[in-house]
């Protein structure tokens, strides 16, 4: 027997120097390697071979079998490049591939971001699940406020006995900004908000706000506007305008919406892009902050508001569909 596994394996050895294909070393390996294959025969044949002789045959079908394995993977290995280039024209011009860019809210984003740090304020950030005291509490809305229905928010199970949400604007931010850093304070914090709005061309579930909260002594009405237009004209151009129309918001009194005058489509049109105000000083009290001796404002914008209106976007949505064909646009 062992006679008959040193001719095996010289046959074998012989007969896969001539395999040229990848088809043909796979015959190979069922003729030889395979479950019906020589070796296995052999295997078969060992079962009946005497007792005192098992031993040493047993060590050379190892032998043979570990030869073959290693003949067939270094043969497999030497055709491998030659399969992977065959067909191949080395001289034919390759693909071009696109390069990526900043997406149209990212791009909006810096460019806010970018305008605020010129003025002085301080980049930070907060977390998108809040609690109803940054939320709701400490932002002067009370218990029974509408804005605090449940089927206006995203709440969440709750944690040690505190309810939770998904933060519904980056006011928040304020309170969490006042908490934990000295005054006086310029910020400004940009993030995802959420609210349970019905998607269509103006409204979507999920959107970006930029708050900005200035915390110091003597801070009035007219530093907050003339903040606004410092930020309009860095932001959309010279001859940008703001203006300030009566409102209300629980967190700020007085209140205004924000309307820019921005180029749409060449030619500069009034936009409401947000709200702003006189920090109230309940909000103030809340975090220790005495209000006698201290004043603030604070403004929130829309970061897809001011993003379609710079780009001629009309539906909020294409902004988070991610369709390449649209994103290419903004180059």
């Amino acid at each position: 027997m062992r006679q008959t596994c040193d001719q095996l394996e010289a046959k074998a050895i012989e007969s896969l120097g001539q395999v040229a294909s990848a088809a043909a070393l796979e015959a190979w390996r069922v003729d030889y390697l395979g479950a019906n294959g020589a070796i296995r025969d052999l295997m078969n044949q060992f079962k009946g071979a005497p007792k005192d002789q098992k031993p040493a045959l047993g060590k050379r079908l190892n032998e043979l079998k570990g030869a073959l394995e290693e003949a067939f993977e270094s043969r497999k290995s030497s055709m491998e490049p030659a399969a992977a280039t065959a067909g191949l024209d080395v001289t034919e011009p390759g693909v071009e591939v696109g390069l990526g860019r900043r997406h149209p809210i990212s791009r909006t984003i810096d460019g806010i971001v970018d305008a605020f740090r010129m003025m002085g304020f301080q980049v930070v950030d907060g977390p998108e699940v809040e609690d109803e005291w940054h939320n709701f509490t400490a932002l002067n809305i009370p218990e029974g406020h509408p804005a605090r229905e449940r089927t206006d928010n995203f709440f969440m199970p709750s944690i040690g006995g505190v309810a939770r949400l998904l933060r519904t604007q980056t006011s928040t931010v304020q309170i969490r900004a006042l908490e934990s850093m000295p005054l006086p304070l310029k910020v400004v914090a940009v993030g995802r908000v959420y609210r349970p709005d019905t998607h269509d061309a103006t409204h979507y579930s999920m959107f970006h706000q930029v708050e900005g909260l200035s915390v110091d002594r003597g801070v009035s009405m007219a530093d907050l506007k003339t903040t606004l237009i410092q930020f309009a004209h860095a932001y959309f151009g010279e001859e940008a305008e703001v203006r300030m129309r009566p409102s209300f918001f629980p967190f700020t009194e007085p209140s205004a919406e924000v309307d820019m005058k921005m180029q749409i489509k060449g030619q500069w049109q009034w936009v409401e892009i947000g709200g702003c105000g006189m920090v109230d000083p309940a909000v103030l009290q809340a975090v220790g902050v005495d209000p006698e001796a201290w004043t603030g404002f604070a403004f929130g914008l829309g970061v897809e508001r001011i993003a379609m209106r710079k780009h001629g976007i009309a539906d909020i949505r294409w902004l988070f569909e991610n369709d390449a064909r649209f994103l290419r646009q903004f180059g």
